[in-house]
């Protein structure tokens, strides 16, 4: 079973319902990553805690270890890390991508793309076919087309190269998800939603026609990747505008790699449903935490004697039972505790951001609701952070 229900429109901000097969969930919604099959420092009782209603995991990493056929052992992705809620799996593209930057690792050809293992070196490949059935064997509610996300500073005629590319592979992608989801029909078993990728890097002409062949593919969804990696926000907001005018509204779209607040606000006022990334749970390496003033660097000077909570406005558990001080000095003296603490409020922060956003859309009131978040909200004031 896999359903979509439009609840709301406020300009251009839109409230789903999805009904999985693992259970529903609505959007606007931010996504927690299970990046080695686990959300970092994060509990599967921490994840229902705070609300997280689905999580995406990355078929790289479950690809190379544990192994699907491990995975499939304990009784596939769900069982394995005893999480009975929507699981979305990644093609893996990003990860194989990272690897370029020592040299001979990948190799891309119009059939596949070939890759060593960053564990021991071993060689592997993917193309869209065994993609497809390796995220259909992981069990996954959704999946994601395999596709090329070609450097952000690549030229018009690489980034068009690529995207031309994705767009064959997304065409394969289709055709062996339908194949896969028959069997999966024909044996009972739940059939899972495919989401092909928009690419053409940053530039305008490239992202329109990407936009427009990807969703005139058979497919409930679209997703939109490569617009927040290196990119900038001006580059960012500039093409979800550009685009815009070509998408349906009928369907659902996801905006992959989102993960401050300010982008989660200006991405669901451009028409952005979902979004999702690692770093709100990557950021303790920076003593950085979210909050409705921009984000606060717990490690310096300013909070040596504060008493406040990370948030004000938060009432995730961090938020109300630990003050900066104490933050402050579990990073002084090491203690893992602050990581843990930091990852619970910046994942918490992020996913009832997006709830409450949602409730804005439903009672009509997004564009109130997005100018008080910008009139506390001054990424230029550093006041913030010293």
């Amino acid at each position: 079973m896999f359903e979509f229900n439009l609840k709301n429109t406020n300009g251009k901000a839109r409230a789903w319902k999805f009904f999985t097969e693992h259970g529903n969930f609505e959007t606007p919604i931010f996504m927690p990553v299970w990046t080695k099959a686990t959300v970092k420092w994060i509990s599967v009782e921490d994840l229902d805690e705070m609300g997280a209603w689905i999580i995406l995991a990355n078929t790289y990493h479950l690809y190379l270890r544990p192994w699907e056929e491990v995975v499939k052992h304990f009784g596939w992705v769900h069982k394995f890390q005893n999480y009975n809620k929507p699981i979305l799996t990644d093609s893996g593209w990003f990860q194989v991508f990272s690897l370029w930057k020592w040299g001979d690792l990948v190799k891309i050809t119009e059939q596949w793309v070939h890759f060593r293992s960053f564990i021991d070196g071993s060689k592997h490949f993917y193309d869209s076919e065994n993609n497809m059935d390796l995220q259909s064997n992981l069990w996954a509610d959704i999946i994601m087309a395999f596709d090329e996300c070609a450097p952000w500073d690549s030229s018009h005629t690489y980034a068009k190269q690529a995207m031309n590319r994705t767009h064959r592979w997304a065409e394969r992608c289709v055709k062996r998800w339908k194949e896969n989801n028959k069997k999966r029909e024909e044996s009972w078993e739940y059939l899972q939603a495919l989401f092909p990728i928009a690419q053409g890097v940053i530039y305008d002409d490239l992202r329109k026609e990407s936009a427009e062949f990807i969703w005139k593919l058979d497919c409930p969804w679209i997703a939109i990747w490569g617009l927040s990696v290196w990119e900038s926000k001006e580059d960012m907001y500039r093409i979800l505008d550009v685009i815009e005018p070509v998408l349906p509204k009928n369907k659902p779209r996801y905006l992959m790699w989102v993960w401050t607040p300010e982008d989660l606000i200006e991405a669901i006022y451009r028409w952005i449903d979902m979004f999702d990334c690692v770093l709100p749970t990557r950021l303790w390496r920076h003593w950085v935490a979210f909050s409705s003033i921009w984000n606060i660097k717990i490690k310096n000077k300013k909070w040596k004697f504060s008493k406040e909570s990370l948030d004000e406005n938060c009432d995730c558990k961090t938020c109300k039972k630990y003050t900066k001080w104490y933050l402050r000095h579990l990073i002084q003296e090491w203690e893992i505790l602050w990581m843990q603490l930091l990852s619970y409020h910046n994942l918490y922060y992020l996913i009832n951001l997006a709830k409450k956003a949602r409730v804005a859309i439903l009672e009509n009131n997004f564009e109130k609701f997005r100018n008080n978040f910008w009139k506390k909200y001054d990424p230029e004031n550093k006041m913030h952070r010293w």
